[in-house]
């Protein structure tokens, strides 16, 4: 029998949260589905990560109609997963912004990211054919880059490596939010198939240091005060670096990535087992957790070939 992703078994509708952290930013949230952030400036309205497709889009749309008739002008990607980006034409902005890395990955795989994440996650996915093809951006970013939304100042910036190699947070320093795309999660599992795990901490330590007091992360719900920006950080620190730490120590023993594989789900499940996508992330997880321990410090391109060859190394 062929094994199947746990994400292809869920099925349920998520409650949808639209939530306002300031006078200017909101929170698009869903029982751990990707979020979405939303800046309303005086002139008009940023959206940062789209949902999956046109079509999941329009959720968003309705909610941002029902405080607003200003013009959605930017979308910013946060990275470049396809659950993230590929419904950014509903939007209809006038930019779409992301980090150079952001632009490269689309180039380099973005194709493969695609046809593979379809697969992975059915329920996110309803409706691709409304997906008209990849998303790219209109203007690309080294660093940083500074929008004035009227008098509302907006940083949008790559603070390093984590996630994938493009990760971009926007920030908000006048109200002190910031958004963290999949940089942060709460109490939902970081997917680190395309990670720099080495890096990522130290991009935690950068967005603390902009001292956020809320925060939307990547999934979750969002947070509403230092403390709960602390756990969020400190939480999404601890399930990278014990996951990393454990598969680096069964790859310096020589262990194949099968046995290192149930050795780290079963160190991490009493800790991070309750967090949604669990079971779903921790292949992908110790798969490239393994390949940045041993020969590949670059994560590899997914692909649902090389999805189904995971399942076999895993499972065989």
């Amino acid at each position: 029998m062929e094994k199947k992703f746990a994400s292809q078994a869920d099925l349920a509708e998520k409650k949808i949260t639209f939530a306002r952290l300031s006078e200017h930013a909101y929170a698009y949230t869903a029982e751990g589905d990707p979020n979405t952030g939303i800046i309303i400036g005086d002139d008009g309205v940023m959206v940062i990560d789209t949902q999956a497709t046109p079509v999941m889009a329009q959720d968003v749309i309705r909610r941002i109609r029902e405080v607003t008739d200003k013009p959605i002008k930017y979308v910013v990607l946060s990275h470049y997963h396809a659950v993230r980006v590929l419904g950014a034409s509903a939007y209809a902005p006038q930019q779409i912004i992301a980090s150079r890395g952001t632009y490269e990955l689309i180039a380099e795989r973005g194709e493969a990211d695609m046809k593979s994440e379809i697969e992975r996650f059915p329920r996110l996915f309803r409706s691709v054919e409304s997906i008209p093809g990849l998303t790219w951006p209109t203007i690309v970013f080294e660093k940083r880059m500074t929008l004035w939304m009227g008098d509302l100042e907006v940083r949008i910036l790559h603070l390093g490596r984590g996630h994938t190699k493009g990760d971009t947070v926007v920030w908000l320093p006048q109200e002190k939010v910031l958004f963290s795309g999949d940089l942060v999660e709460y109490a939902a599992t970081p997917y680190t198939g395309d990670a720099y795990l080495t890096d990522w901490p130290l991009t935690l330590d950068h967005i603390a240091a902009l001292h956020p007091e809320k925060l939307v992360p990547g999934r979750g719900d969002a947070l509403m005060n230092p403390a709960q920006v602390a756990k969020g950080l400190a939480d999404t620190r601890a399930f990278v670096t014990q996951m990393f730490e454990t598969v680096k120590t069964g790859a310096r023993e020589g262990q194949p990535l099968r046995d290192v594989y149930h050795d780290t789900l079963n160190k991490l499940k009493p800790s991070f087992g309750h967090w949604v996508i669990f079971d779903h992330c921790m292949p992908f997880d110790v798969s490239r957790a393994y390949d940045e321990a041993t020969q590949y410090p670059d994560p590899r391109i997914w692909t649902a070939q090389r999805d189904r060859e995971m399942w076999d190394a895993l499972e065989g």
